[in-house]
């Protein structure tokens, strides 16, 4: 029988960052991942502080952003590699409303960290009114952080990759299989929903689509830009367009109207020639409070949940895989804004 203090199910950004947690407080776990990929897996990494829609910003964000930068090396110390990405968003602008709107939120107190005041106008792009560049704003390298971090698990004999199986657990033993353990982490995004355990917490799917697109004319590559969605530099000399948001067309399929949206959109402003080359779908977990759901089985106590990331799948999963793990051992509350008691 093989001992451990935890068992994670799941392979997004939660169950990765709370992995890391457990790495650096000398904790023994092992991971079961499914093997199929993730919405997290197949995001844009995005880091950003900024509601782009509204210029506002979100709960926690500086506490969140100066986090990850923080734990991104210390992965970096055992991985070799890391995986920040230092590239600002520059957020086009529709007309000039929404200059003067930027320019007015940039002298907020919490905005004028984030919000730069002095507009850059981009070349190849169509940007009629410039760009507000967001500050503190990065990328993540997605593609090389799952697999270095699985590859570490794998030589750490911490990677199961097998999907988890409910009825081979015996709580009541701490047992799975040939395991024993202490804690059990399900962080299984929507798949929360097949979960006996947690399959009543309030996670909503948002399909997202993207698009990778060989563009005929290159644009700069340090920067990210932003009009309706998300373009930037990948590799192969291939762009990153997207992602969509849909709650309705939940099927497990590209969707046509999707991808029509998105060379839409990129034809907005792009406006030379380019080719799709690969299309991806995700569903994201979120919830209607735009909170991540983080706590404890009412019932069975060394079971938890770590879930509804979102969007801001990278930065919530890194910030509070923290806030659980002094949760789990050293029984610190977590915040009523993300504790899974506040659906009670």
């Amino acid at each position: 029988m093989k001992n451990v203090d935890y068992i994670i199910v799941g392979d997004g950004y939660a169950g990765l960052f709370f992995a890391h947690q457990l790495i650096k407080n000398n904790k023994s776990f092992v991971l079961f991942s499914e093997g199929k990929k993730s919405a997290s897996q197949v995001s844009a990494g995005i880091i950003n502080p900024v509601v782009l829609k509204k210029f506002t910003t979100f709960w926690k964000a500086q506490e969140q952003i100066d986090f990850l930068k923080n734990a991104l090396q210390e992965i970096e110390s055992y991985t070799g590699r890391n995986y920040l990405i230092e590239a600002s968003i520059h957020r086009i602008f529709h007309d000039e409303n929404e200059q003067k709107l930027w320019l007015k939120k940039s002298g907020n107190e919490d905005l004028l960290h984030f919000l730069d005041k002095d507009f850059k106008h981009l070349e190849v792009v169509n940007n009629s009114f410039n760009t507000g560049k967001v500050n503190q704003s990065a990328r993540l390298d997605v593609n090389s952080f799952f697999a270095d971090l699985f590859t570490y698990f794998e030589n750490n004999s911490q990677l199961i990759k097998e999907k988890f199986d409910y009825s081979k657990l015996h709580t009541s033993e701490n047992t799975y299989q040939d395991i024993r353990y202490q804690n059990i982490l399900f962080c299984e995004g929507m798949g929360v929903k097949d979960n006996p355990f947690f399959s009543d917490i309030a996670v909503i799917p948002n399909k997202g689509h993207h698009i990778k697109v060989k563009l005929s004319t290159p644009i700069p590559e340090n920067i990210t830009i932003k009009k309706k969605h998300f373009l930037f530099p990948t590799y192969n000399g291939l762009y990153f367009y997207g992602g969509t948001y849909d709650r309705e067309q939940l099927h497990h399929h590209i969707d046509d109207s999707a991808v029509e949206q998105l060379v839409k959109g990129l034809s907005e402003f792009y406006p030379y020639d380019f080719e799709v080359k690969e299309v991806n779908f995700g569903f994201r977990p979120t919830v209607k409070d735009r909170r991540p759901i983080i706590g404890r089985h009412h019932e069975n106590k060394n079971l938890y949940v770590f879930n509804g990331l979102g969007a801001r799948g990278i930065l919530n999963g890194c910030f509070f895989s923290k806030r659980l793990y002094e949760l789990i051992e050293n029984d610190i509350p977590l915040d009523e804004e993300v504790s899974l008691d506040r659906f009670k």
